[in-house]
Order: C-alpha cells, then structure tokens, then sequence
C-alpha cells in the first residue's frame, strides 16, 4: 500500500492532536468534573457559553475560559491577590521581501540547448501579534475583578 503526501499529513496531523490534547469546554469540564456537576444549572450553562462573573472560583473560570496565558502573584500592603491573563494572538502583514531567485530552464527545441534565467521571488513577511483582551483577579480563591479590553 502506498501513501502519499496528503494522507500521511493527515495521519501526522491527527496524531498530534491527539497526543497534545485540544482545550475544550468538553475536556475541562470532564477534567474538573466534581467542580462542575456542584454547580446548578443555570451556572454550568453559563461557563458553557464562556462566561465568568465575580465570585466564581478558579475552577469555574478555567472549566469555562482553560489555563491562562499569563499568571501572576500581586501583594500589597492589603492582601494577595492572583491575576489570570488571557491574550489574543494575530499575524501582521507587513509586506514582501526577496527570498532568492528562482532558476528557470528553457529548452531550445531547435538547437538543444539550455538556457537558465534568474526570477526574482518575492515572499510575503508576517509579524507576530499579541495583546491582552482579559484580565481576571482572584482574592480568596474567588474572581473580585474582571477586565476586558475593547
């Protein structure tokens, strides 16, 4: 049996998946599956719909949103609180560029004889982006501030 490209990129594709695990609401849920069926209702809708309020636990907002990008310990003089950060990535076209030229051979049909000429290649830049859309800030294990970004 023989394989071509195609098919086997599938195949390699699909066996990545499945090795890294994809973060859905059905795998959190699953996964912190005591937290979850203790809620009514009304609130597991909700964390389906990925929404968070203030008051929810850790859990909650992991079951609905997955693990952060970014966590950080804040103290002040008050108390310590834990901050989830959450970002959305993008790409930017920032325009092309020269690549190297590409070799082009033309045969002569009359004479036999080859003829190479140099095009130029050009490939598009791309620049990676982030920025944050949702902070969320824990004070004793529950959600007292949620920021989001316009």
């Amino acid at each position: 049996m023989k394989l071509t490209a195609f098919p086997l990129f599938l195949f390699a594709t699909g066996a990545l998946l499945a090795l890294t695990g994809c973060s859905t609401f059905e795998s959190r849920s699953k996964q912190k599956a005591a937290a979850f069926a203790a809620l009514d209702l009304a609130s597991q809708a909700r964390l389906k719909a990925g929404e968070i309020r203030i008051g929810d636990r850790p859990d909650e907002v992991y079951i609905a949103l997955g693990y952060p990008d970014e966590k950080r310990d804040v103290t002040t003089a008050k108390n310590k609180t834990v901050v989830w950060i959450y970002n959305r990535y993008w790409q930017e076209y920032q325009g092309s560029a020269y690549a190297a030229p590409r070799p082009i051979y033309v045969k002569d049909p009359a004479t036999k004889a080859v003829a190479v000429y140099y095009e130029p290649v050009h490939q598009p830049v791309y620049a990676n982006r982030s920025e944050e859309r949702l902070r969320i800030t824990f004070e004793d294990d529950r959600v007292s501030v949620i920021e989001k970004a316009k």
